[in-house]
Order: C-alpha cells, then sequence, then structure tokens
C-alpha cells in the first residue's frame, strides 16, 4: 500500500496563491474597467420602480472580499492584512503604467502641450479614455478599498474571536455587509466630487442620485454577500480537510 503522506505545506501555499491570485487578479480588472460602464438593473415591484444602477467595475468586486474571507479564516489575520497591502501595491502599479503609458510617443496626433486631440466625433484616442476614466476610478476606489478590506479583516477576526470561532456564517457576513458599505459609500463620493465621473442628470439635486448610487451598489453589493455564504461553508469545510486544519486552526506558516 502506498503510505506516503500528502505534502500539506505545498497544498497550503498553493490554495493560498490561488486566493491571493484570484483577489489580485480581480482588483486589477475591477479598477481598469471601473467606472467605462453603468449597468441598470432597475426592477419594478407592485409598481414600483426600483432604481438600480452600479457600474461595470462593480460586478466582480463581492469576489474579493470572499476571497479575503477564505484568507482569513484559513491563513489568519496577518495574512488577510498582507493581502490588503499586496493589492495596494497593485493598484499603484495599474496606474504607474496607465501614467507611463500616456507620456510614451505614440502615433496620435498631440497638440503642442502633448496633449491628444480629439478625433471627428470628438472623441480623445482610446487608450487616453480608458486611462482618465481608470485614474478617476482607480483614486476612488483606493481610498475606499483600504478602509473597507481593512474593516472586512479586523470585523471578520473581531467576531471570530467574541464567538470563539463557532457561527462562521456570522463573521462572513457581518464583517463583509458592515464592510461593502463603507466601501460603496466612499467610492460612490469620491468618484463624483474628485473624478466628476458620474452619470448624474444635470439641473436635478444632486444627494437624492448620489444617495441613489449608493443604495444601489450596496443592494448588489449585500445580495452578492448573502449568497457567497453557502460558497464560503462549502469551500471553508473542504479546505479544511485538503490542507489539514484541525477544529478552528490557522495555516499561519507556509
Amino acid at each position: 500500500m502506498n503510505n506516503v503522506q500528502p505534502d500539506y505545506t505545498k497544498r497550503r501555499q498553493r490554495v493560498f496563491l490561488i486566493l491571493a491570485g484570484l483577489f489580485l487578479g480581480t482588483l486589477a480588472m475591477l479598477n481598469i474597467l471601473g467606472i467605462s460602464r453603468f449597468i441598470d438593473l432597475s426592477f419594478t415591484v407592485f409598481g414600483l420602480e426600483i432604481p438600480m444602477v452600479v457600474a461595470v467595475g462593480v460586478l466582480p468586486y463581492p469576489l474579493t472580499f470572499l476571497c479575503t474571507d477564505l484568507i482569513c479564516e484559513l491563513f489568519g489575520e496577518e495574512k488577510g492584512h498582507d493581502i490588503v497591502w499586496v493589492g495596494l501595491l497593485l493598484n499603484a502599479w495599474v496606474i504607474f503604467i496607465l501614467w507611463v503609458g500616456g507620456l510614451a510617443p505614440g502615433f496620435e496626433p498631440m497638440d503642442a502641450a502633448g496633449v491628444p486631440l480629439p478625433d471627428a466625433a470628438g472623441r480623445e484616442p482610446v487608450f487616453f479614455e480608458i486611462r482618465n476614466l481608470a485614474f478617476g476610478a482607480v483614486a476612488a476606489s483606493m481610498a475606499a478599498y483600504l478602509a473597507a478590506q481593512f474593516c472586512d479583516v479586523r470585523l471578520f477576526h473581531f467576531w471570530k474571536r467574541l464567538t470563539e470561532g463557532k457561527h462562521l456564517w456570522l463573521r462572513n457576513n457581518a464583517s463583509t455587509m458592515t464592510s461593502q458599505m463603507v466601501d460603496t459609500t466612499a467610492v460612490i463620493l469620491i468618484t463624483h466630487f474628485y473624478a466628476h465621473a458620474l452619470p448624474v442628470k444635470p439641473g436635478e439635486p444632486i444627494w437624492p442620485q448620489l444617495l441613489t448610487f449608493i443604495a444601489s451598489g450596496y443592494a448588489f453589493k449585500l445580495i452578492c454577500a448573502a449568497l457567497d455564504t453557502l460558497p464560503f461553508y462549502f469551500f471553508v469545510k473542504r479546505l479544511r480537510r485538503y490542507l489539514n486544519l484541525t477544529g478552528y486552526e490557522e495555516a499561519t506558516r507556509l
């Protein structure tokens, strides 16, 4: 019989890399897509129209919270903080590449100040449109990201200590739902007042519109946070067995 024991160290490293890769890849994608398009998910209930407008960059964002919760649960709070800091550096790297790409000489016609000239339709070259939108999205998301992700990690472990490792659903949902509110509010306010990139209606009161954007984004993330409870339970149960973690043990050493 084959009595060779699995290499749990390699398994733990592999799982951590997969979760970190999903987190960072999703983060980079949402920052580039960001506010390039807004999706109208409004619906009607009993004749009452419920507005729900979300930026396309929001669509993959709930996955980042599932990844950080899994990292916190399986690998500990320190690893959760580490991945948040790496995510911040990734944001800075995206901005740097977009900045360098705009400075490098290209084939677009430029004016005397080095600003790309609009085409016949009055639009900038595609890269510069993407860059401008990404700059606005990343500026908003970096501040919101730090506040929300550290809030998520801290609250997750607060509830874990308070419940002595029990009630997995509570720390998953309570941490994510609170941090999503922090994130959504910060992103909407910064995107509007700093980047001026929200599709607001001119001539109408601004705060009701901003509150609609905040409520829409949060409602979308809230639904996703509730839906990820079952996947969270599933992956925690399977991965604890796969990583040979007993009870509430954390693989803090990789």
